[in-house]
């Protein structure tokens, strides 16, 4: 079975992670995403944070509809800082009586120029096949409601780099490039504006019945 994980902080999961993970499966021959909710991951810290538990519900109501996906718990489960070496040596040893050929690491191209900071980054371009896919920028966004980044990440980005002259192994995943993002919808729930649509049903309900990123 050929497995990819597609990992963030979901936070919250939307239709233009659904519409990825679909693409991933249709163009490149994928059997399984695995959607991986992050603990607290490394390079970021998150604007308008609800609790673990919250991003895994959602990432859960939002894929229980189709077979190919599933929830993956191992990194809130594991707790601490998220590292996808990790994350990838567990899956790999998880899923090795069914898996063919290397795990599938989904992520976005607004990731490339900092990918060099990651934890083992050249060890995971190796052991992990690195499917890279197009995201559009956060722009115009209030700046309470978009993530902050820590520690060395964002202050010596790789030049020019784009998922074509990306210095590591990898494949490119032809997708949708959705204008919508995470960040937009907390800025829509917390200022009262349009987001029905982004979400899946449940997690619509699922955030309005818990107050979710409201003011």
């Amino acid at each position: 079975m050929k497995i990819a994980m597609l990992g963030g902080s979901f936070n919250p999961i939307h239709i233009g992670h659904l519409i990825l993970a679909d693409s991933v499966c249709r163009n490149l021959g994928y059997e399984k995403i695995l959607f991986v909710p992050t603990a607290c991951p490394p390079h970021k810290e998150l604007s308008c944070a609800v609790s673990a538990e919250d991003r895994l519900e959602m990432v859960r109501l939002s894929v229980m509809d189709d077979p190919r996906f599933e929830a993956e718990s191992c990194e809130i489960d594991r707790g601490g800082i998220s590292y996808t070496w990790d994350t990838v040596c567990y899956l790999e040893e998880k899923y090795k009586s069914v898996l063919t050929g290397k795990i599938g690491l989904v992520f976005g191209e607004d990731l490339l120029p900092d990918y060099d900071k990651w934890d083992h980054a050249s060890e995971l371009a190796q052991k992990a096949d690195l499917i890279l896919a197009c995201r559009p920028q956060d722009t115009g966004l209030k700046a309470e409601y978009q993530n902050s980044p820590v520690g060395e990440y964002g202050k010596s980005p790789m030049k020019g780099v784009t998922r074509e002259n990306f210095p590591y192994p990898h494949k490119i995943v032809q997708n949708p490039k959705m204008e919508i993002s995470s960040s937009e919808i907390r800025q829509k729930v917390g200022e009262g504006g349009a987001w029905r649509y982004l979400v899946e049903k449940r997690v619509f309900d699922y955030i309005k019945q818990r107050n979710l990123y409201a003011k």
